[in-house]
Formats: structure tokens, sequence, C-alpha cells
């Protein structure tokens, strides 16, 4: 599994990925991991996990720290340093594999969030997944129009985010037309899934594997 330090908006970004051996146009999945104040970096088991599942559906998977996490340079910057961080990472995948068939952007909580956001400035992702993002705490009113069908994943007992406002939050996309939101609630599970990642992995794998096979008839 290779280790990348990229040059980044406030220094270097530490990145770990994994290639395919036919990489040309492989799918290519980006995995953000949850809020850096709380204890969120790239090894959290489930962005590990995650990291993993995509690249034995096919894709060229890379999971990276936000700046000031790890060895990426740099402090919090509550959301939009971390934007800025993500999207250099993703200007270096398209670099090395600027032809990809499908592209996935999956974040977690915090990263959900930078996700969406990423999502609403880079054409080129295709499909997104959301699991447990913030809708208590941040804002997601940009999602308007969300460009692209996704998964959203929330626990039952989420103790960070009440029902209602995740709610909310799928409502507002589901109304929207030309894309398809999936909600899938996993039961018993709170905001990280203790005790409950395979549950996500298991959803998350479904998902992607029916989107990346099944044609697509535009965004």
């Amino acid at each position: 599994m290779p280790e990348i330090i990229l040059p980044g908006p406030a220094g270097r970004i530490e990145v770990r990925y994994q290639r395919q051996k036919t990489p040309a146009n492989a799918p290519m999945a980006l995995v953000l991991h949850p809020h850096p104040q709380f204890g969120g970096t790239m090894n959290n088991p489930l962005v590990y996990d995650l990291f993993h599942l995509f690249h034995k559906l096919g894709c060229t998977t890379v999971r990276f720290n936000f700046r000031g996490v790890g060895r990426s340079q740099g402090t919090f910057d509550s959301g939009a340093g971390e934007l800025s961080d993500a999207a250099a990472v993703l200007d270096w995948m398209n670099t090395l594999y600027p032809n990809p068939s499908f592209v996935w952007v999956c974040g977690i909580s915090f990263g959900a969030w930078i996700g969406m956001q990423l999502l609403m400035r880079r054409p080129e992702i295709t499909g997104f997944i959301s699991i447990a993002p913030p809708a208590s705490m941040y804002d997601f009113a940009f999602l308007a129009p969300c460009p692209t069908s996704g998964l959203i994943l929330a626990g039952t007992r989420d103790q960070v985010v009440p029902e209602a406002d995740m709610q909310k939050l799928v409502d507002r996309l589901t109304a929207q037309k030309g894309i398809k939101i999936t909600y899938q609630k996993i039961e018993g599970a709170n905001h990280f899934f203790d005790k409950h990642e395979n549950d996500v992995i298991e959803a998350v794998h479904e998902y992607a594997h029916r989107m990346m096979t099944t044609p697509r008839t535009g965004r």
C-alpha cells in the first residue's frame, strides 16, 4: 500500500492509496475521515475497511489525513481548508488516472459534509456515499440541486444527529428531480457504528456494486 506525501494548500498531505493492476480506466474512490478534532483520522477502522472494500470492488482507492492530522501539515480550518485538501487529493488522482469509469466520494460524519461540498464543485464525481452526515450540526442547503445520486447511511441510535434532522436532509434531496437518494437506516447503530461496522460495509458494497454494474443514462 503506497504511502504518498502530496503538496497541499497548507503544506504536505499524508496519503495512502491502492491502485488496480489495470488502472487506465478503473473506477476511483476517495474516502474522507471523521472530524479531526474528535479523533478522526484516515486510520479510523471504518475508513480503513471502506478503503479496502472499494479496492475489492475494482476501484483505485485513496484515503488521506486532513490538515493537522498525522503527518499532514496545517491546522484545523472548520471545513474550508479541509475541502481544499480533498480537492487537492482529487486533483492528484485525476492527474494519475484521467479517465476513470466511475468516481466515488465516500465520507463519514464530518467527512460526509466535506464530501458533499466536493461533490458540488467537481463534476467528475459520479456517485456519493454519506455515512452519518452531520445534518444537525452543519448546513447542507448548498445541495441545491444535488448533482448526482447517492447513498445516505444512518444509525437508528445516532446520539449526535437526531433522526428528524437526517430525515429533513433526505427529504430535501429526494424532492429534487433527476437523482435518486437511497436512504438506509442501520438498526441499533450509534453515530460511529460501533459493533455495526459490518452492516455499513455490506450496505456500501451492495450499493456501490449495483451502481457500477448498472448502465447509466446520465448523472
